[in-house]
């Protein structure tokens, strides 16, 4: 398995407080794993196993228990009375009325509770709907690029590592292939069958089940269109224009309903735009990114090969991995890739592949330069040279960004 350390310094943050741990995220970026972890750590802080009740809905062992009532009573028969019981309900929205016996349980006091889900029925309006106890919600990633270096360490080099991130993308299981399969032909065809299996999965039961779809070709069309355009501003109306444009019409409506279908399910997230000046949000031109660019890889294959918009995708979801809230900037007639807001206050960073040459420098540099207040500002690239400065703007190599070095 591999370490998630960040994650698991987060729950035992919130161990043995009274609130209802839930963790969200893509299916199989790690949920099920993280809280297998967890367990053994507190099994390794004196937690007897018999303190320990765990029970995934997507396992048939589980079936009786996806009534509300027989989960509850035989979770309560269960607990080990004087001592605190650790309960992990995984993939909980499968159970119809979850919240029921959550909230019964939850009034035991010598009971711990976590959860996790897999899609828009775990967000958070959806979990004040279900659950009346308070809460704590966690949402989880595939790997970063850090975490991926730890249970793959490449023996090439650090770029060859990361064309493989970026192709490949960051699921751990992903991971596990290349780190058991030495034929790259083999191992291509694994990975790409592997991923997507597991988009049809969420496709299926996660959208068009869940949200009553019929026509799957269009909503496919969607997600193929939004893949190819990671980056790029955009509004539900181009979208559906240059959808139609193409042959394939659909109207705004029902694209607005699919891109918020692929947003509820974890594989795109939406970057809104911000005026830096103004300081404030603006309702258009808003930037989507995939959560993995492995999904780019089996929607489109190696055509459409922008690899500067794809830099930005990871760039992005690195930023959200550390707990900021990220936007895209306006600066005049400018953009600023981000706008990132934290404890520590607001930052602003561009992303290009490269910046040798003077005229793509300027230009990069230009927008964080148009920016008055005296918030930190990086350019992330790729090129290997030693940090600079340009009028206190920090250029740093964006693999060891990453990496955090």
């Amino acid at each position: 398995m591999i370490n998630r350390p960040e994650y698991l310094k987060d729950l035992f943050l919130f161990k043995d407080k009274p609130l209802v741990k839930i963790i969200t995220g893509v299916r199989r970026c790690g949920k099920s794993t993280l809280l297998e972890l967890y367990r053994q750590e507190l099994q390794k802080q004196g937690i007897e196993p018999s303190q320990i009740q765990a029970y995934n809905f997507e396992d048939l062992e589980n079936e009786p228990l996806k009534n509300y009532k027989k989960l509850h009573d035989h979770v309560a028969g269960n607990l080990v009375k004087n001592k605190k019981n650790y309960i992990f309900l995984d993939e909980i929205q499968i159970v119809p009325e979850f919240g029921k016996a959550v909230d019964s349980l939850y009034l035991k006091k010598n009971v711990d509770i976590y959860l996790t889900g897999s899609n828009s029925r775990m967000q958070s309006k959806d979990i004040a709907n279900q659950i009346e106890r308070q809460y704590v919600s966690m949402h989880m990633f595939p790997l970063s690029f850090k975490e991926y270096m730890s249970a793959y360490p490449h023996p090439d080099s650090l770029d060859r590592a990361f064309n493989d991130y970026v192709q490949y993308g960051a699921f751990p299981e992903v991971s596990n292939f290349l780190n058991t399969t030495e034929n790259k032909t083999e191992l291509q065809q694994v990975i790409k069958t592997y991923l997507s299996d597991l988009y049809d999965k969420i496709v299926l039961k996660d959208i068009v089940e869940n949200k009553g779809i019929s026509n799957t070709s269009r909503l496919e069309s969607v997600i193929r269109f939004m893949a190819g355009n990671i980056g790029s501003e955009t509004s539900i109306n181009n979208i559906s224009k240059t959808m139609t444009a193409d042959g394939r019409k659909i109207d705004t409506h029902t694209t607005e309903n699919f891109i918020d279908a692929f947003c509820d399910s974890f594989i795109l997230y939406k970057a809104d735009r911000y005026d830096i000046k103004g300081k404030k949000l603006l309702k258009t031109l808003s930037k989507y990114y995939l959560v993995d660019t492995g999904f780019r890889y089996i929607l489109l294959g190696d055509k459409k090969n922008d690899t500067g918009h794809i830099l930005e995708n990871i760039v992005y979801m690195e930023l959200l991995r550390r707990g900021y809230n990220v936007y895209i900037g306006k600066v005049g007639e400018q953009q600023v890739d981000f706008v990132v807001e934290g404890n520590d206050g607001t930052e602003y960073y561009q992303v290009s592949q490269t910046v040798q040459d003077e005229n793509t420098l300027a230009r990069e540099l230009a927008p964080l330069n148009a920016i008055r207040d005296h918030s930190p500002k990086f350019l992330l690239t790729r090129d290997y040279e030693p940090n600079k400065s340009h009028n206190g703007i920090k250029q740093l190599n964006v693999l060891e960004w990453l990496l955090g070095m």
